[in-house]
């Protein structure tokens, strides 16, 4: 064979050869953006709306509507112990358990039993979801940063263990007092709302005066301006209700009002006169004339009546 056709036959099988590599090239490529429309029209991962907090809240903050919002989580990454609006399935595991708290107290069986009991409550929160308004009014028991989810275990919710304790603000004491219909205006004193507490005693005669014989009494104010805090264990009025009546009023004083009103419950009737909602912006706890002792309430005066002494009682 002569070399020029050798040449020609070599230059059309390595012509042939790129040609094909080309082509092959170029399938590949017009097969890549299919690919890429393919991936680019699959469906957003599932999101579920989680309770935040809006804004930076510290112990002793008692929660309100505008620190509480609504906000987009993965739920792949939703914890059990989130609080979510239920709108949309989370994933039911099993919460996490706090070992560093409950391995010293706990036995291994305690600790599975209560590992199974807190993975159901997480579960059921889970599948009920939680409403923003169930929250509102909840005392945060450990700081929370704007944007972090909201935890069982860093609010305490009315009628949750501890709840008056979180309630108090820093400084004040829980001290309940009897009350009745007469002594609580009628009932219409609620929680939340603000009254004087009047301290009603018998005053006796000194030794040596003269009187009729009756009992007297005298009535002061002991305290002004004080929070009611709970009527019996009712720490929030129905939305409905006009009307609480109870046993008990606990109040909220400082500690040296405190001794002043167990000694006020000892020396007679205690009850509460309520303030008006445009009169509760005066000083608040006790009055002047309530750290007085008893012998101090009756004076006796020595009057001379013709040549005779005797002593009168006054108030």
């Amino acid at each position: 064979m002569k070399p020029a056709k050798i040449a020609v036959i070599c230059i059309a099988a390595v012509a042939a050869i790129g040609l094909a590599l080309v082509v092959r090239a170029m399938g590949s490529s017009s097969q890549q953006p299919a690919a890429t429309a393919v991936a680019a029209v699959e469906p957003p991962p599932p999101m579920a709306k989680v309770l935040v907090a809006a804004r930076d809240l510290q112990p002793g903050a008692r929660l309100a509507d505008a620190d509480m919002a609504w906000k987009d989580w993965p739920v792949a990454e939703v914890n059990p112990i989130f609080i979510t609006d239920g709108s949309v399935p989370v994933p039911q595991a099993a919460a996490k358990e706090d070992a560093g708290a409950a391995s010293a107290v706990k036995t291994a069986e305690d600790k599975a039993k209560g590992a199974v009991t807190r993975a159901a409550e997480a579960v059921n929160e889970i599948s009920t979801g939680g409403a923003k308004a169930d929250y509102v009014g909840a005392v945060v028991r450990e700081a929370i940063l704007a944007g972090e989810p909201i935890v069982a275990r860093k609010i305490v919710r009315a009628g949750d263990s501890g709840y008056m304790a979180a309630y108090l603000e820093p400084g004040m004491r829980a001290m309940a007092i009897r009350v009745t219909v007469e002594t609580a205006a009628g009932g219409f004193i609620l929680p939340g709302d603000r009254a004087d507490v009047i301290l009603t005693r018998e005053v006796k005669s000194p030794a040596g005066a003269q009187g009729d014989g009756n009992p007297r009494f005298v009535s002061s104010t002991v305290m002004q301006n004080v929070k009611v805090l709970a009527i019996d264990q009712a720490i929030r009025a129905a939305d409905d209700a006009m009307a609480v009546v109870g046993a008990t009023a606990t109040l909220a004083v400082t500690g040296p009002d405190a001794e002043i009103l167990a000694r006020s419950k000892s020396e007679g009737e205690l009850s509460l006169v309520l303030r008006s909602y445009a009169d509760t912006s005066g000083p608040s706890g006790r009055t002047p004339g309530a750290t007085r002792n008893e012998a101090s309430a009756a004076r006796a005066v020595r009057v001379y009546r013709a040549g005779q002494a005797e002593t009168v009682a006054v108030p």
